[in-house]
């Protein structure tokens, strides 16, 4: 079935960059406890489902006509909400955060361009980067999965690239950047006028303390923030991301968007939920502290968690992740196998879907399934 969609698809007149790859995907599997794409697993709190259902209403009143073009409240909504000295003409956003990097591929890179990531990290960086024809560099980081600011302004200054992700907290690993690795990035571009863009889609589950490079934007006109609704907020079937940037850069990337490409609807849903942002944050409080039980008891198991500043736990020191990965699918728990020998990763869910992923995981260790190991 899929080799004659593929010989189907090599018939067509595809992009060059486009042919022998596959689009992105986690396995999307009916069973009871989700840990893989690492949403947010709690519910909307009561509160900010009605509110959100009462601006939906209120906005399909209005459906026959465009929505505002420029998201003029929802703009200054997260203006508001990201604090830092920050006005509307600071904010961009689209449908989802990898819209929002996709736009900003169009309009700094394509043909002849270059985007350099540090993987592992987001997987979708090269494929925005495929969408968009322009070029992937591949950075190297340490073998932790470490990145240092010598290190990697070294490899910015030797590539030259047009653009670079910074991924903070990085994903697949779940930990953040210093903000020195952020200055040493910016000022290595310098000369080539690179664009740097610091993805933060999981910022408001670092540790206390955790810098933002939302601090560092003031005289950095190259330096893009990016975020989403979708983790924190519980929105991912909204689809908000945005970004913090200097106005210029919001500029241009009116350049490149659809007309009216956030609806009337999405706009309803976000900003019902930044009237609510204190019931919403309780629970990242609550996510926060089921990872780190997690961390706790991986170590105790004798894995090898990496410190997590996200919702969920990359994890090592397995000899088959992949036998792991099935028998916790066996139990109903869904975890993802990022491709990466002897690792795992797993979101933090309620306290039940924790309990379940860490006991059923504690019996494959120890005997209790038949794919036990650990290395």
């Amino acid at each position: 079935m899929v080799s004659d969609l593929l010989e189907r698809l090599s018939r067509l007149p595809l992009r060059d960059n486009l042919r022998g790859l596959e689009p992105y995907g986690a396995p999307q599997l009916d069973v009871p406890i989700l840990l893989n794409v690492n949403e947010n697993t709690h519910p909307l709190p009561a509160e900010v489902h009605q509110a959100i259902v009462a601006e939906v209403s209120a906005a399909a009143m209005g459906l026959n006509r465009y929505p505002d073009r420029e998201f003029t409240e929802l703009r200054e909504r997260l203006a508001g909400y990201l604090g830092h000295g920050l006005q509307a003409e600071n904010i961009w956003a689209g449908n989802g955060s990898n819209e929002v990097l996709q736009q900003i591929l169009q309009a700094f890179g394509g043909p002849g361009r270059t985007v350099m990531g540090f993987p592992p990290t987001y997987s979708m960086y090269p494929l925005l980067a495929s969408g968009t024809d322009t070029a992937y560099l591949a950075g190297v980081r340490s073998a932790d999965f470490g990145l240092t600011a010598d290190d990697a302004a070294r490899q910015v200054r030797e590539q030259a690239p047009n653009l670079v992700f910074l991924c903070s907290p990085n994903n697949p690993t779940g930990t953040a950047l210093g903000l020195d690795v952020v200055e040493a990035v910016y000022a290595a571009g310098e000369a080539s006028s690179t664009i740097v863009i610091v993805d933060e889609a999981y910022a408001e589950f670092a540790h206390t303390g955790t810098p933002s490079a939302l601090s560092l934007l003031p005289g950095r006109e190259r330096l893009i923030v990016s975020r989403t609704m979708s983790k924190a907020f519980a929105l991912a079937g909204a689809r908000l991301g945005y970004l913090a940037a200097a106005p210029e850069v919001c500029d241009a990337l009116r350049l490149v968007r659809l007309p009216y490409h956030l609806s009337a609807v999405t706009q309803a849903t976000a900003n019902a939920a930044l009237k609510h942002v204190g019931a919403l944050l309780a629970n990242v409080e609550d996510i926060k502290g089921q990872r780190d039980r997690i961390v706790e008891e991986l170590t105790r198991m004798g894995l090898k968690p990496a410190a997590s500043d996200s919702n969920f736990v990359f994890f090592g020191g397995l000899e088959d992740p992949r036998r792991i990965w099935q028998g916790l699918l066996e139990a109903g728990v869904l975890v993802r196998d990022v491709g990466i020998p002897g690792h795992l990763r797993v979101t933090a869910g309620t306290e039940a879907e924790t309990t379940a992923f860490l006991v059923r995981l504690e019996e494959l260790l120890t005997g209790g399934g038949a794919t036990a190991g650990r290395s």
